[in-house]
């Protein structure tokens, strides 16, 4: 659980996949609840994933959204941490550069729909907790219920074409998994 208003959260590329979970967190982090990082190889991932998977989209829209992301969070790229990797046992030992940019950043937590491949225990010797997205956002909004609501609003301005109500944004969050968070945003 999230202790402190400022804590240092690594963002797995798979929530940063799905646009409507990259939205709410990083609307999140620009209220000033808790600070994103990521790295190169991490944005790479979630880019050519969305690519590869998702025909309809274009590359340059998508690279519009990272120069964004970029600029917003100027701090957020993590740099320098292949150092860490020897030290790392994972299931998937491809995902060891994840918990070596968050050791990088001194970050407290990986966000992550894979928890299966950040097990708590070897996590925990580098003081890092893997945690859903929906328990982060659920931690978040009970931290400050008014920065996380001011952060769904923010979201809910941007999607005006077609416009949505925020009873179907909270469907959205539902569909990608965060039925917590979305009861607790009611």
């Amino acid at each position: 659980m999230i202790e402190n208003s400022k804590t240092i959260a690594v963002l797995d590329a798979c929530v940063l996949y799905s646009a409507p979970l990259r939205d709410i967190l990083l609307n999140l982090a620009e209220q000033g609840i808790y600070d994103p990082k990521w790295s190169e190889i991490i944005t790479n991932e979630w880019f050519s994933n969305l690519l590869k998977n998702r025909p309809d989209l274009k590359e340059e829209s998508l690279r519009r959204t990272i120069n964004f992301m970029e600029k917003k969070f100027e701090d957020a790229d993590v740099t320098d941490f292949d150092h860490h990797i020897p030290s790392i046992q994972l299931p998937d030992p491809d995902d060891r550069h994840v918990v070596a940019c968050a050791i990088q950043c001194e970050a407290e937590i990986i966000v992550t729909k894979n928890l299966k491949d950040f097990p708590a225990n070897e996590l925990e010797k580098f003081s890092i907790i893997p945690q859903h997205p929906d328990d982060f956002i659920c931690d978040l909004i009970r931290i400050d219920k008014q920065a996380t609501v001011d952060a769904l609003n923010a979201q809910l301005a941007t999607l005006i074409n077609p416009p949505v109500t925020k009873e179907e944004l909270l469907e959205t969050f539902k569909k990608n998994g965060l039925p917590k968070a979305a009861e607790l945003f009611k």
